[in-house]
């Protein structure tokens, strides 16, 4: 049986907050730029609640929303700052070393991003392990957390379900919605997040992804 792991990528594999972040400092200053993160995460998803807009679009807009907020004025060359700056986020410590182990173990690698097709190719660049499989929002027209990207995913691969691990920093984007399609999946808690008695409940959960290979393993034996 074909072992399948798919992973979101920013927050996961790419530090995403801290790419966003170091923007937000630059363009906002320093003293502004924790609040604005938080306010990020909150303006993003309304942005691609219908799937209409690429995630450039998603991004750029979203940097507007909060220098009108700010009551700022954004200067033009700075409207692009989070696409510009999104080819040079870094991947976590561990990442490669713990994806380059899971192939090792005949784990077959996909990614299900929220993304465009030319920004995760940046980012894979920065992973440096391949990937048998990549579904992007901008293909699909729709983001997570609705289900498009795991249909695709079985479409495209044909994948056997009792083969199939989602590994996710995000709840609200990932671990649900694998919950609602009955799919196991590994939490990766990087911010260290309190889950509430009503939220989604992950198969596992990490701090990182640090182990991860014997965690695919027990919940997938060869």
């Amino acid at each position: 049986m074909e072992r399948w792991a798919t992973f979101d990528c920013y927050g996961t594999l790419i530090d995403w907050n801290g790419g966003i972040h170091a923007e937000l400092a630059r363009v906002f200053g320093d003293d502004d730029a924790g609040w604005l993160l938080k306010r990020f995460h909150r303006i993003e998803p309304e942005l691609q609640a219908d799937g209409k807009l690429s995630y450039r679009e998603v991004l750029t807009r979203t940097l507007e929303r909060l220098a009108e907020e700010e009551n700022v004025e954004l200067p033009e060359p700075d409207r692009d700052a989070l696409v510009s700056s999104l080819p040079a986020w870094q991947p976590f410590h561990e990442v490669s070393t713990e994806l380059e182990e899971s192939r090792r173990r005949r784990w077959k690698l996909a990614i299900l991003s929220n993304s465009d097709s030319d920004l995760i190719a940046a980012s894979q660049r920065q992973i440096g392990v391949p990937f048998d499989e990549v579904i992007v929002a901008g293909e699909i027209g729709s983001y997570k957390p609705d289900h498009g990207h795991w249909k695709e995913f079985f479409r495209r691969t044909e994948a056997p379900r009792e083969g199939h691990v989602h590994v996710a920093a995000s709840l609200f984007h990932d671990i649900t919605p694998a919950n609602e399609l009955g799919l196991r999946s590994v939490w990766i808690n990087r911010l260290d997040e309190h889950r509430t008695p009503d939220a989604a409940a992950p198969d596992r959960e990490l701090p990182d992804l640090r182990g991860l290979a014997d965690v695919l393993d027990e919940l997938v034996a060869a």
